[in-house]
């Protein structure tokens, strides 16, 4: 197929790819030797394992999670496939975490490429099992160091192989016992061609010459840090934006805290127990008059499309409502974290005109890099770490300064120049500015 160049021309839209792809895709509706029994116990576990061991070459990986219903992000299903060690569904409840099955699985996989898409999505519920591969290659990531237009799997899978698949089950529970057999199937398709897919990706990466840099962004996936809790959970409660007093920022403190601790114990997605809309709209009638009965909290989340879960834990809310209300002054949250984030671009040109002139050039100039390197800017370079750096000026080198902040070398060979110069700037250039970029966290 012709089909993958075209992602890389400028000229084409993505519009124009999917619709020519669609034309020529082949619905996936089977994997090549049926849908495998689920594996729930020891007996068929030890079958999968000895028959992995028999294939060769890499393991293609998918595992799927509750989002959205469940508090935990912990798999509930596993698929593997290996060419000649055949495709298997693990149910991994039946097992638990560090089972001596995954344990053995664990062991095979070490000195083996382990193959999944969008792998920091994955590599959290699979590392809680026990298995923590050390090789890896990621699509999705590949395709967008690779230039492509399009990386979902499905899309992918469209452009370099010519075969669709359905995603009706994306949003599914997944913890829902026993699994209903459509879903097996959508998931053993997850991994029919994953291994396919990845030596089409390969070819594409060395061809472009970009191959040592998706090397490198592998082996840093593989080897990060659990991300650091966040400060201030609570702050990001979707409407905050709605929220102007301190006191009313106690309230959605209050209640989410106390929505966590529940859902966390009962494993439930927070939003299936109070919704973060309820939250605010609560925080924002509370100063008017105290609610203080499940008929006044009734009355106000009426209008959101009120849902008989809110009111199961009404005691605990009513409760979080006039203990935050309760609080003096100097108990209320602070108007803002106490966090390193940068001021918001759109403050910059007015407030630190000399700050900004550098990013002005910084942005420009490494936008029009990437889109020479056919390569998305945002891996290209983190626009977080260019924004620290004009910020504040490195003593060392620019380049030394991009990897310590946590860039690639090969991001940095790249960026590091263009910083530089940038630094060099006192005059803003005119152009018209993504003012609505996302804040740092």
């Amino acid at each position: 197929m012709v089909l993958p160049l075209l992602a890389l021309q400028n000229d084409v839209s993505e519009e124009e790819i999917a619709a020519e792809i669609e034309e020529v895709a082949t619905p996936l509706l089977v994997p090549a030797d049926g849908v495998p029994p689920i594996i729930d116990t020891e007996i068929a576990f030890d079958g999968a394992l000895a028959q992995l061991a028999a294939g060769t070459g890499p393991y293609a990986f998918d595992a799927e999670r509750a989002s959205g219903f469940k508090y935990s992000a912990r798999a509930y299903l596993i698929q593997i496939k290996r060419q000649g060690g055949g495709l298997h569904l693990i149910d991994p409840i039946a097992f638990g975490p560090y089972h001596r099955c995954f344990i053995q699985l664990n062991e095979l996989i070490q000195d083996e490429e382990v193959i999944l898409h969008a792998s920091t999505q994955d590599l959290p519920c699979l590392r809680e099992v026990g298995l923590h591969p050390k090789i890896l290659f990621d699509t999705e990531l590949g395709g967008r160091i690779a230039g492509l237009a399009r990386v979902g799997l499905g899309p992918l899978l469209e452009s370099l192989m010519g075969v669709s698949l359905a995603k009706e089950h994306s949003a599914a529970d997944w913890s829902k016992r026993p699994l209903p057999q459509e879903w097996l199937n959508y998931a053993a398709l997850d991994v029919e061609l994953l291994v396919e897919l990845r030596d089409k990706v390969y070819q594409i990466l060395v061809d472009a010459k970009k191959w040592e840099w998706a090397q490198e962004d592998f082996a840093a996936i593989i080897d990060a840090p659990p991300p650091a809790p966040r400060i201030d959970p609570w702050r990001r409660t979707s409407g905050m934006h709605k929220i102007k007093k301190r006191n009313q920022m106690a309230v959605i403190r209050q209640l989410w805290q106390d929505r966590n601790e529940i859902a966390q114990e009962l494993d439930i997605s927070p939003s299936r127990l109070l919704s973060d809309a309820a939250i605010t709209e609560i925080a924002l009638s509370s100063e008017k008059s105290p609610i203080t009965n499940r008929k006044h909290l009734e009355k106000i989340l009426r209008p959101l499309g009120l849902r008989a879960r809110w009111l199961e834990n009404a005691p605990m809310w009513i409760s979080g409502i006039a203990t935050a209300l309760a609080l003096t002054e100097e108990q209320w949250p602070e108007a803002k974290s106490k966090t390193d984030s940068l001021p918001p671009i759109k403050l910059w040109r007015e407030r630190f005109p000399e700050k900004y002139a550098p990013l002005s050039h910084a942005r420009f100039n490494l936008a029009l890099r990437a889109q020479e390197l056919s390569i998305p800017l945002e891996n290209l370079i983190s626009p977080e770490l260019v924004r620290r750096i004009c910020w504040s000026p490195p003593s060392t080198s620019v380049s030394e300064a991009l990897i310590a902040l946590g860039a690639r070398r090969w991001q940095a060979q790249i960026a590091a120049p263009i910083l530089e110069l940038a630094l060099t700037q006192t005059e803003p250039l005119e152009m018209p500015e993504a003012e609505n970029e996302p804040a740092a966290e």
